[in-house]
């Protein structure tokens, strides 16, 4: 169904123009971060002799043993870094972008990692060969700091494992948060057997670079996931309002709080909440706003999807709210172009009815496609409408079970074709136009996908992932 409305009059029209993205403090850190693996490499050299200590086979794994833990240590920085919240880089790069990295950053450092280990322990069974056992216990366990270390190994091949894909779709989110701590646990403990042990370490330089990589991870991780988050929920004093059903299964918090302007949060952007209604309260969750933030109230909707998302519903006005945040970039910060297309599946309907009420569009400027399984689960077809006729934008909802696994249309015939030229046909003019895209991954990568064959460019293509 496709519902064009009158124009509404005094809104702000967006440049019509491509700007250039320019630089940004995100960038200096960007560099900085190839800069260290650099540095990593050039101690070892310095240190080992670089292909001079590969000279005999014990010689060889045990300098390759070094150079591979020296690069799992900084790369696991690299990771705690990228995920600290910092405000600049979270707006520079956006938070998908930075957990996407950080993923793959941390596989690489696994695997480094376990290199690290292999090569140590081949080393010191080559060199003690009819003592094997015992030499494998002192590299493990006895020697100075070891034991640590092989516990914080052990650690962090448990958030390995269950951060791949396959794993984490059986676990929950609460689960899988909770296991992911034990990440800092494993690092923290296979710190002090470095500064103990390694070879690298002993020169003044090199002591002051590892501190001071270690310091800089920890002092931001300290002061944007704990003291920043802790100051703005204090500040901010946010308690729910009002609880009201959307749909079955979805809910719609109101929360008041206090001068909430300060904090300049846009609309698309989500936070980390925490309800304190009882136990479990520790487990922070990200939802997205759905409605425009004002200065004194917020709103989120959430659908039950897992324990702390169910407990929504029963939460009563009054209850206090802690928050991480705001994050994200699926905001009118990131438009370019004179039209806007906003596609939505499902719940990723919550931060495009934000972005409708607030951004700057003129009438025609805005168009909604919203696809969803049946009319009962339109969360906010009411709002949507009324936005719609206030503001001049061409609403197209899209009914139905998903076509195909690799399909962003509804089934039937409504929209019979490829999925480009489907696209192409509801939005003719989608070259010249930021597309804000929100839903499940797979398909946020058919829609993606179907964009880029209609004719728009990849930059213009905005997406939030709803997925951990």
């Amino acid at each position: 169904m496709t519902l064009s409305t009158a124009p509404p009059r005094g809104h702000r029209k967006p440049p019509a123009t491509r700007r250039r993205r320019g630089f940004t403090l995100g960038d200096p850190l960007g560099a900085l971060a190839i800069l260290s693996v650099v540095a990593v490499v050039a101690l070892w050299v310095m240190n080992q002799g670089g292909p001079l200590s590969l000279t005999t086979p014990d010689r060889a794994m045990g300098s390759l043993g070094l150079l591979t833990g020296l690069l799992a240590s900084d790369l696991m920085i690299l990771q705690v870094v990228l995920l600290a919240r910092i405000p600049w880089v979270e707006r520079s790069w956006g938070h998908d972008l930075l957990t996407r990295r950080h993923r793959w950053i941390g596989f690489a450092s696994f695997w480094l990692m376990i290199a690290h280990v292999v090569l140590f322990a081949v080393e010191r069974a080559v060199r003690e060969p009819d003592a094997m056992l015992d030499a494998l216990i002192r590299v493990f366990i006895t020697d100075s700091w070891m034991l640590f270390a092989t516990v914080g190994t052990i650690l962090l091949i448990m958030v390995v494992v269950t951060s791949i894909r396959a794993a984490r779709r059986k676990l929950r989110y609460e689960s899988w948060h909770l296991l992911h701590l034990y990440s800092y646990a494993g690092i923290a403990a296979t710190f002090p057997h470095t500064f103990a042990d390694g070879a690298d370490f002993h020169e003044t330089w090199t002591r002051i670079y590892w501190w001071c990589l270690y310091g800089f991870a920890f002092a931001v991780t300290l002061l944007y996931r704990i003291a920043l988050p802790a100051w703005r929920s204090l500040r901010h004093r946010l308690r729910v309002d009002s609880v009201i059903t959307e749909a079955p299964g979805t809910v719609s918090i109101t929360l008041k709080g206090h001068r909430l302007d300060k904090m300049k949060t846009a609309s698309g952007q989500f936070f980390i909440w925490r309800f304190l209604d009882g136990p479990g309260w520790s487990r922070g969750n990200p939802y997205t706003l759905s409605a425009a933030p004002t200065a004194d109230q917020l709103r989120i909707t959430i659908k039950a999807a897992g324990d702390g998302s169910a407990r929504a519903a029963r939460l009563t006005p009054g209850t206090r709210a802690l928050i991480e945040g705001p994050y994200g970039t699926l905001t009118a910060r990131q438009r370019t172009q004179p039209r806007m297309i906003l596609i939505a599946a499902g719940i990723g309907i919550t931060p495009m009815r934000a972005l409708l009420e607030d951004a700057g569009y003129a009438p025609g400027e805005a168009t909604l496609i919203y696809r969803y399984t049946e009319d009962q689960h339109a969360v906010f077809a009411d709002e949507l409408r009324a936005i719609a006729a206030d503001r001049g934008v061409e609403l197209i909802f899209l009914p139905g079970p998903r076509r195909a696994d690799t399909s962003w249309q509804a089934a039937g015939p409504a929209h019979l074709g490829d999925d480009a030229q489907v696209l192409k046909n509801l939005v003719p003019d989608i070259a010249h136009c930021d597309i804000y895209v929100c839903g499940p991954p797979a398909w946020i990568t058919a829609v993606r996908k179907a964009a880029r064959g209609a004719g728009a460019h990849r930059d213009n293509v905005h997406t939030e992932e709803f997925a951990w």
